[in-house]
């Protein structure tokens, strides 16, 4: 009746902005279940309709329903956190980084509905690579902190440290910024109505330079364009479909190929509560 899943979640998504928001939440988080029937529930004005039929109710027949069929409403991944720790508290939620932020986005629903909310403790993760992966990565001059940055970011890192041209515009960004804050103080003192004039200067002048600097960039790319060619091949062969490999791959691929010791490896490498990402080479 109230909203306040929508109302709490939106502004706890505000507060993370270092965190990719996993979950956006609707006015209503609830889903109506008959036979062969699971549907969002959705307010128009006064009136609640269960999407795609023909099934409406008031708020007074709404409340009756629930009241005779609980189990006709079902919560969404926004609810759902919060009737799992109704039925069956937890003291502590392991989950990994994508878990962790989903459930942060609803810490401050939980305190609105006066439901304790579980510790969160971030597990170790895991990359496996193979030998000839790590070789590769050697030969390339690539570290593992590179190979886990974003595909666009990497190409562009490569591209800097390959040419033997300065592509980075940040000293005639800066050099750019001093003249125009110069240009802003004379125009404070004479007539600040100028001020817009010379900020909208700046912008287009500070646009420019960027837009030179990505057009370098590119064709800076075009002649190192083998290098790159292999370097996101290992990227793309490490996180496939540009994700986590424990989201695609499955380790029996490996074990596969290196056995029992693979096991070993794991077990004197692996501290679960270390919060760490780890990369094994198998």
């Amino acid at each position: 009746l109230h909203q306040t899943a929508h109302q709490k979640v939106a502004e706890t998504g505000e507060l993370l902005d270092s965190y990719k928001i996993q979950v956006n939440p609707r006015e209503i988080n609830l889903f109506y279940i008959d036979d062969n029937l699971r549907e969002r529930i959705i307010r128009e004005n006064s009136t609640y309709i269960v999407n795609n039929t023909e099934i409406t109710f008031t708020n007074e027949e709404l409340l009756n329903e629930l009241e005779k069929h609980p189990e006709k409403f079902s919560p969404n991944v926004i609810m759902r956190p919060l009737y799992q720790e109704v039925i069956l508290p937890n003291l502590c939620y392991i989950g990994g980084g994508g878990e962790l932020a989903y459930w942060l986005e609803l810490k401050s629903y939980f305190d609105a509905s006066k439901i304790t909310f579980p510790v969160l403790l971030l597990r170790n993760s895991v990359l496996l690579a193979t030998e000839k992966q790590a070789n590769k990565a050697d030969k390339l001059e690539l570290s593992w902190s590179d190979l886990f940055m974003k595909q666009f970011d990497l190409k562009d890192k490569i591209v800097k440290r390959e040419s033997g041209l300065k592509l980075d515009f940040s000293e005639q960004k800066r050099f750019l910024e001093a003249q125009f804050a110069k240009l802003k103080e004379i125009a404070n003192e004479t007539d600040p109505s100028f001020l817009g004039a010379v900020n909208a200067q700046e912008a287009k002048q500070i646009k420019g330079l960027n837009t030179l600097e990505q057009r370098l960039i590119k064709a800076e790319k075009r002649v190192h364009e083998d290098k790159l060619i292999r370097v996101t091949a290992l990227q793309n062969e490490l996180f496939p479909n540009q994700s986590l490999q424990e989201r695609t791959a499955n380790f029996s691929e490996f074990y596969m190929g290196s056995g029992s010791i693979m096991i070993e490896q794991l077990f004197a490498v692996l501290k679960p509560l270390d919060h760490q990402f780890e990369v094994v080479v198998v």
